[in-house]
């Protein structure tokens, strides 16, 4: 028991992670529940169940073969149409960057992506040069190329089809960061965005946002991000992150990044994860997060002896997650 107090002090388990639909272990990520449920080192009973009646693409065990052949249908989405992506590669600017001062109900929800072009001497300095930001369904908010503030040494065509025409006439990055910047603010002061729940101030989904942020030169506080590259249930078993594109493959069920990318397509990829993530059924808490002040002295160590003569499930009861669940933007 001591042991096993300790791991709980260590571990965070709670409610909100990945588990087995079999046998309930709690696993810290995705991938781990898939290693658990498929292998190389799969539990045995877990993993013949699985077989005949597990989704591989969200992991969850169906009551039923037929159930699963119907959910399965439903959780295995389609590609962005290669028609769009087509217009896309010559779409101009669309602007539909509005400030609503937060009468739209609930927090808005937008995804944001780009496409680098090099510059410097050695041609690796990463340069802003085309962005995209669509809305929750998959509509086109604001696409434009961006002239960036140096000049470009390698448009690294054979990735993003950018050419030096798209860049001649475009929006002047630091006229894109202003614009970005306020439209994701929605007339909230910066210091005031504080809750994730909160303000007026819209959530922003991507893959890798610090570095997209960082290039662009927009500041926007952490707790309004949701990056699919540093979403602990996304994440490689070594915590390491995944590509957008591995992830796309595993959980949606469609390949994207073949050949020339376009942000649109990064964007759908990104925004379609974290509503799957969001639509998680987790039993609601008060104070769902171990760094909630409510929840500081759970674990304490001069609680030892009581939690060694708690069961496992009650230790489990008072356990709390270390990260923010994404289901609880739908709270």
């Amino acid at each position: 028991m001591e042991h096993l107090v300790d791991h709980m002090r260590t571990s965070y388990h709670s409610v909100h992670e990945p588990t087995c639909g079999v046998c309930k272990k709690h696993c810290r990520s995705f991938e781990s529940l898939r290693e658990h449920l498929i292998g190389p080192l799969p539990k045995q009973e877990c993993k013949s169940l699985f077989n005949i009646r597990g989704c591989r693409f969200c992991l969850a065990i169906l009551d039923s073969p037929y159930a699963l052949r119907v959910h399965q249908d439903r959780c295995q989405l389609a590609g962005v149409n290669y028609g769009i992506l087509a217009h896309m590669a010559n779409l101009g600017l669309r602007d539909g960057l509005t400030i609503d001062n937060g009468y739209s109900r609930g927090p808005q929800v937008v995804a944001l992506a780009c496409k680098m072009v090099g510059g410097g001497s050695d041609r690796s300095l990463d340069l802003c040069a085309r962005v995209c930001i669509i809305d929750e369904n998959e509509n086109i908010i604001f696409h434009s190329y961006v002239k960036p503030p140096i000049p470009v040494t390698n448009y690294r065509y054979e990735t993003t089809g950018i050419r030096p025409e798209h860049l001649r006439d475009a929006m002047p990055s630091r006229q894109v960061q202003r614009r970005i910047q306020d439209f994701l603010c929605n007339g909230e002061p910066m210091w005031k965005i504080r809750s994730p729940r909160g303000g007026k101030a819209r959530i922003l989904v991507g893959h890798g946002l610090d570095h997209d942020l960082d290039k662009m030169q927009i500041e926007y506080p952490p707790i309004m991000l949701r990056d699919t590259a540093k979403y602990p249930p996304l994440m490689k078993t070594s915590k390491l992150s995944n590509s957008l594109k591995y992830l796309t493959q595993a959980y949606l069920g469609y390949d994207i990044q073949n050949g020339i990318q376009d942000p649109y397509e990064d964007c759908v990829a990104t925004m379609r994860l974290y509503l799957r993530m969001r639509r998680q059924v987790h039993r609601r808490e008060d104070y769902p997060l171990a760094s909630d002040p409510q929840n500081r002295n759970n674990f304490a160590s001069w609680r030892q002896s009581e939690l060694e003569r708690m069961s496992p499930e009650e230790m489990l009861a008072i356990s709390r997650s270390d990260y923010y669940c994404w289901c609880l933007d739908s709270a």
